[in-house]
């Protein structure tokens, strides 16, 4: 049978007919829905979300260890955080099969940045499998395991954004199940002592030269020829870009398998065509090892190295020519991103922005759009988990420099739990002076509502223990007169916290606690908060027009000749009736 799936969903699907065990993941688009995937699937394969992608990977570790089929799922950034134990993995090979899907963000529609991670699979040496549709996604997920196994390495499934998300047709198969490897101590592989590594570095070389040998004849990198004049080498998305824009005038070598990269199947492509192209996007990963092997082509030099490729940007580069594109006068009304009407942040960032000589600094989560205008009330942002580090970082200097600044650092509960509390345990062991405000929404708010540690609920959905962030605080060493916890909605309670806070010259923790708007609430929340639904309009007779309000940033609220709320939009929290001053604004 065929379905229609995206590429996420066919990662999971062949995980599944592969005969996988174990699956864990942190949420990052574009990885997202393969592990929300992998719960339909949970009387054959266990699933969980992992606090952060290091966890994530060594939890997969463990159960290849163990002797099963594992996998683990990030976006391209939670690999840097994976990092540390993948290039060691490399090293001391597999029981079962084990493989890391990497997810790239090129165009950054949900990122930081865009790295290229097919450079760490040359970095750490492990085989990098890239799918360019949903059936070879489902299809490389399965032969990705046996390759694992084969060459006892892990192995990188590398994917794009467009890859993940776009939809094709897969041939469905029955789930072939794959015995668990009876588990037997070895220390010699497993304990990587320097006398060990030592060991398995040269026999990771010999595995190495074996994976040359079969990416040379791998059915994966095949060649598609269509006449000698023009040549194109390609590999993932950029393949279905090329047979776009080049069709049937140009011959393609379609490379599946690009670490090892089979350089001696490139070098006959290349000898049959006049005009070789590198077609890839981001980084001229495989243009510099063809380049480098003496073979002449054209890539980077025409096309660009950042930004994601499109037909349109491959056709302009290589030919010059545009599609027929047809110009109209109405404009589209410029919506900037903006936190939405309801969002708990809201109130906190609001009174936040009003506070004099304070250096915000921020992290990864849908909170970060409290630094766009008019809230303005974040300064940096750099990784998930780094507000805190850097935030003492900040504070310390400013203290040391003289400065009259004080630093406030805000992240989200899932980010805290990802890496936050690291940082915060440096902030309290080093006798820090900064705030540390930890954003408590109840959920994984920005990659669509995955629960986390403390949301009391696993990604299969069994009730299991919450983590108290108030007493995580205190066995680290806060004192309990530093840990405040607010209503963020309620701005007499942040703006006494945050005076509070700031005056005090030692570290302390303002946990902002009231539930996503999004969310579909459990019980637990029903119970703690008022979430009954209200409105907010206006008195248009008291109200004297000054926009105070507008300063929230709400977009319910519609600033023209009048003030106005729109209704369908506003979930009454409250925020915009309390920055009022003529309290124009009453609850219906």
């Amino acid at each position: 049978m065929k379905v229609l799936m995206t590429g996420n969903e066919a990662v999971a699907r062949g995980a599944y007919e592969a005969g996988l065990t174990f699956a864990s993941a942190y949420p990052g688009t574009p990885s997202t829905e393969i592990l929300e995937n992998m719960v339909q699937y949970k009387d054959k394969i266990y699933s969980e979300w992992a606090p952060n992608e290091k966890v994530a990977l060594e939890a997969a570790i463990g159960a290849s260890v163990a002797g099963v089929r594992s996998m683990a799922a990030m976006k391209h950034v939670g690999v840097n955080v994976a990092a540390d134990p993948l290039f060691t993995f490399a090293y001391t090979g597999v029981t079962g099969g084990c493989v890391l899907v990497s997810a790239d963000d090129p165009g950054m529609h949900s990122s930081q940045n865009e790295q290229d991670n097919r450079n760490y699979a040359a970095a750490a040496r492990v085989l990098m499998l890239e799918p360019s549709d949903s059936q070879e996604c489902k299809d490389f997920m399965k032969l990705g395991l046996e390759l694992s196994e084969k060459f006892d390495t892990p192995v990188l499934l590398h994917m794009t954004t467009r890859v993940c998300h776009s939809k094709s047709l897969v041939e469905l198969q029955d789930r072939v199940e794959v015995a668990a490897v009876p588990y037997e101590k070895n220390i010699a592989k497993y304990v990587a002592t320097p006398a060990n590594a030592k060991v398995l570095r040269v026999k990771l070389e010999e595995r190495i030269a074996k994976m040359k040998e079969y990416a040379a004849a791998a059915i994966i990198n095949k060649p598609e020829y269509n006449g000698s004049k023009v040549g194109v080498v390609t590999s993932g998305v950029g393949y279905q870009y090329a047979r776009e824009v080049f069709g049937e005038n140009a011959s393609y070598l379609k490379l599946g398998m690009t670490w090892p990269l089979p350089i001696d199947l490139i070098k006959e492509f290349a000898k049959k065509v006049d005009d070789l192209y590198i077609v890839e996007e981001m980084d001229p990963y495989i243009e510099r090892q063809v380049k480098e092997a003496g073979i002449k082509c054209t890539g980077k030099d025409v096309i660009p190295s950042y930004g994601e490729l499109n037909t349109d940007i491959v056709r302009k580069a290589v030919f010059g020519t545009e599609n027929e594109s047809v110009s109209v006068e109405l404009q589209a009304v410029d919506r900037p991103p903006t936190l939405c009407a309801g969002c708990p942040h809201r109130g906190f960032f609001y009174a936040l922005s009003k506070k004099k000589d304070v250096v915000i600094t921020g992290d990864i989560g849908c909170y970060t759009l409290g630094s766009v205008q008019p809230l303005s009330a974040m300064d940096t942002c750099f990784c998930m988990g780094g507000s805190i580090s850097s935030g003492h970082g900040a504070a310390t200097a400013l203290k040391w420099s003289g400065g009259k600044e004080k630093a406030v650092a805000v992240i989200g509960d899932s980010t805290f739990f990802h890496s936050g509390i690291n940082s915060l345990i440096d902030a309290v062991y080093n006798n820090g002076s900064s705030v540390s405000v930890i954003l408590d929404n109840r959920i994984t708010g920005m990659t669509g509502h995955q629960q986390n540690p403390g949301t009391g609920f696993t990604l299969m959905g069994e009730a299991t223990t919450e983590v108290n962030i108030e007493k995580l605080c205190l066995a680290i060493g806060m004192k309990k007169e530093n840990i405040y916890v607010v209503n963020p909605l309620r701005l007499n309670e942040v703006n006494e916290a945050l005076d509070d806070a700031l005056a005090k010259d030692e570290p302390t923790v303002i946990i902002t606690r009231y539930p996503c708007i999004l969310k579909k609430f459990s019980q637990q929340d029903k119970e703690e908060f008022d979430l009954s639904p209200k409105k907010c309009e206006v008195d248009q007779e008291a109200c004297k027009k000054c926009r105070i309000c507008s300063g929230v940033g709400c977009p319910a609220i519609y600033s023209g000749d009048t003030i106005t709320i729109e209704q369908t939009s506003c979930t009454g929290c409250g925020v915009c009736a309390q920055v009022c001053p003529f309290d124009a604004i009453k609850e219906v």
